[in-house]
């Protein structure tokens, strides 16, 4: 409550509009009605004003106020399909984009490259590909930044670290994940954490020989020259990462060997376990994915989600536009 208290504080009065375009999904409904009464930031809502209207009423959802903005009825819809062929530099036509736009990811992606809103979260019944792949060909990413990345905050009690990539890359080469690290610590600031990263591999400083353990090595040198007032260690097993007596003893001298609060997995495939271990048995609350490297902020939830962490998501996704 604290974390999220601190974060309410950081938008609120700044009038943030984040477009939630699943306007007929009962958790999008539950958490723009709360998000509106509590005049935290401005949702707005997609879908036929009818069709949301009635959800909302068959469960007792105050969404009065709400703006809600239909595709086929949105008055400004040929500048957006101009806008939308424009940016995808004759990869759609002008009937391709009158198509496209009618789905609600689109039209809520190209409403977030317009500044029409300040950011979008979806995927509560869309998949992270239906997500993600607006994004990537409207918002794309920021100058520098090669691919998207999914953080999690882990929570328990007063402790908090950023674990990422956990959702999108399921392999990235030495430069992707460097890229993962600068972007996680611009991440980990947004929840007040100083960021000490630690890229992670099975190796610490060389203790293992392998390819695997030489590309994380690589990574945290490409991170360093990325960002070098940044305290970055690699590679490094986790253990040395967050114990501090054997992370000196595996880790000497090293500022962030037992000390990390951001951690850089290798693969998809560890970063999803990881982060399942730590909340399943760990008893970390798992906030995210959160979409990082954008030049907009977009998030992706899961489908399994609830009402809360719509809201939350979306107080975090207003904070990313600041």
């Amino acid at each position: 409550m604290e974390l999220l208290e601190g974060l309410k504080a950081q938008i609120e009065g700044k009038n943030i509009r984040i477009v939630l375009p699943e306007g007929t999904e009962p958790r999008i409904l539950e958490a723009a009605a709360r998000l509106n009464k509590e005049g935290i930031l401005v949702p707005v809502l997609v879908g036929k004003v009818s069709e949301v209207e009635k959800v909302a009423n068959e469960n007792n959802f105050d969404i009065s106020g709400i703006e809600i903005l239909d595709p086929a009825n949105y008055e400004e819809f040929d500048m957006m399909v101009d806008s939308f062929v424009d940016r995808r530099s004759g990869k759609a036509t002008k009937e391709d984009a009158q198509k496209i736009l009618l789905d609600e990811n689109y039209f809520g992606t190209m409403l977030t490259y317009m500044g029409k809103v300040d950011g979008m979260v979806s995927g509560a019944v869309h998949s992270t590909g239906d997500t993600v792949r607006p994004a990537l060909q409207i918002v794309k990413t920021k100058p520098g930044v090669s691919r998207t990345s999914g953080a999690f905050v882990m929570l328990k009690d007063d402790t908090r670290y950023i674990f990422s990539d956990c959702a999108i890359n399921i392999e990235l080469d030495a430069e992707g994940l460097a890229g993962v690290a600068v972007e996680s610590a611009k991440t980990a600031k947004i929840f007040g954490i100083d960021p000490k990263i630690a890229m992670l591999s099975f190796s610490t400083k060389g203790s293992a020989k392998h390819d695997l353990a030489t590309k994380v090595e690589e990574a945290t040198k490409l991170a360093k020259e990325m960002a070098p007032e940044l305290p970055i260690e690699g590679e490094i097993q986790f253990d040395a990462a967050i114990v501090p007596s054997v992370g000196q003893q595996k880790a000497p001298g090293s500022e962030v060997a037992g000390y990390a609060n951001v951690f850089v997995f290798p693969s998809l495939e560890a970063g999803n376990i990881g982060y399942k271990i730590a909340q399943r048995l760990g008893g970390f609350e798992a906030l995210g994915p959160i979409l990082q490297g954008l030049n907009k902020p977009i998030t992706d939830l899961s489908r399994g989600c609830s009402a809360e962490d719509v809201y939350k998501l979306s107080i975090i996704t207003a904070c990313q536009s600041l």
